[in-house]
C-alpha cells in the first residue's frame, strides 16, 4: 500500500494511483477534468466547524489535528476511505490547502498509516 498526499493545484501524475479528494469543498479555480479526482470523499473532511476554527492558523495546527482524529474516530466515512486503500495499490489523498505541512491530508494520511 502508497498513501500519498498532493495538492489538488499539482498537475496530476502517472504515479498518483487512485486520486481522492478530501476536502469538504471543491477547490477554487480547478475544474474537474484537469483535477482528475476518481472520487470526492467530502464526508471524511473535517466537520465545517473545525474547517472555520482552524482556518490554517499555524499555531493551532496541533489542537486542529487532535481535534479532526476525535472526528476520524466517529466518523463512517474513514471505512469507505479504508476500502479505497485497501482496493488500489496507489492512493493519493487531495487538498487544496496552501500548507502542505499543515492541513488535513497530513492528518488523514497519518491516521489511516497509525490506525491500520
Amino acid at each position: 500500500m502508497v498513501l500519498q498526499i498532493r495538492r489538488v493545484y499539482a498537475d496530476p501524475t502517472p504515479d498518483d494511483g487512485y486520486r481522492v479528494l478530501v476536502d469538504r469543498l471543491w477547490p477554487r479555480g480547478v475544474s474537474k477534468e484537469r483535477a482528475q479526482v476518481d472520487r470526492w470523499l467530502k464526508e471524511v473532511a473535517p466537520s465545517t466547524a473545525l474547517r472555520t476554527w482552524f482556518h490554517h492558523d499555524h499555531a493551532l495546527f496541533h489542537e486542529f489535528a487532535a481535534r479532526y482524529r476525535a472526528e476520524l474516530d466517529q466518523n463512517p466515512a474513514v471505512d469507505d476511505l479504508r476500502a479505497i486503500v485497501a482496493e488500489h495499490p496507489v492512493v493519493t489523498l487531495l487538498y487544496g490547502a496552501k500548507g502542505e505541512q499543515e492541513n488535513q491530508a497530513v492528518v488523514l494520511r497519518d491516521y489511516l498509516v497509525t490506525r491500520d
